[in-house]
């Protein structure tokens, strides 16, 4: 099926910009993946993203995947309530001292207890630590509902925004 989507790139250029949402909740923590491991990885990809159709991954042999995260410049961080898996992101450094947020999410059943931008901000002041002058990221409107407002909410702002048609399986892959 043919759907419109539209893309947004936002940025964050001073740590000071950061509006951080920590939660307390002493059963979560949030630990770097330091091993390169595809099928944690394609887990964290297809339970995280498989409601909002993230299927650029759902191809990729093993050796993609670990071509992918064995590079210095990539970090794969987890956040785990209660030592359950509740979401991730990836980070990776780019020239010019960029850190895309490459990607970021929480799994289903963990929306709406507040984790997504507890883990938002522990994603961007990482990716300051890491030495960026730069911090980005982009979202879709095929993306969760509560996505953009996130990124918003944490002190991103919009720099640009495109509309394409994408072709998209009738139904979403799911987690």
């Amino acid at each position: 099926m043919a759907v419109s989507i539209t893309t947004y790139h936002l940025e964050m250029l001073d740590p000071g910009e950061l509006r951080p949402n920590p939660i307390e909740r002493p059963d979560l923590e949030i630990k770097r993946a330091e091993v390169p491991c595809p099928e944690l990885s394609r887990f964290l990809y297809t339970a995280v993203g498989g409601d909002w159709y993230w299927i650029d991954r759902l191809g990729w042999t093993y050796q993609q995947w670990l071509d992918w995260l064995d590079r210095a410049e990539l970090e794969t961080w987890v956040a785990y309530l209660s030592g359950t898996p509740a979401g991730y992101f990836e980070l990776e450094a780019q020239p010019q001292g960029n850190v895309e947020i490459a990607y970021f999410g929480v799994l289903p059943q963990f929306i709406g207890q507040g984790i997504g931008g507890h883990l938002l901000t522990a994603a961007v002041e990482r990716a300051w630590a890491m030495g960026a002058s730069r911090v980005w990221v982009h979202t879709c409107t095929h993306d969760h509902p509560g996505a953009l407002a996130n990124y918003l909410a944490r002190g991103f702002r919009i720099f640009r925004e495109e509309t394409a048609t994408k072709e998209l399986p009738p139904m979403s892959p799911a987690p």
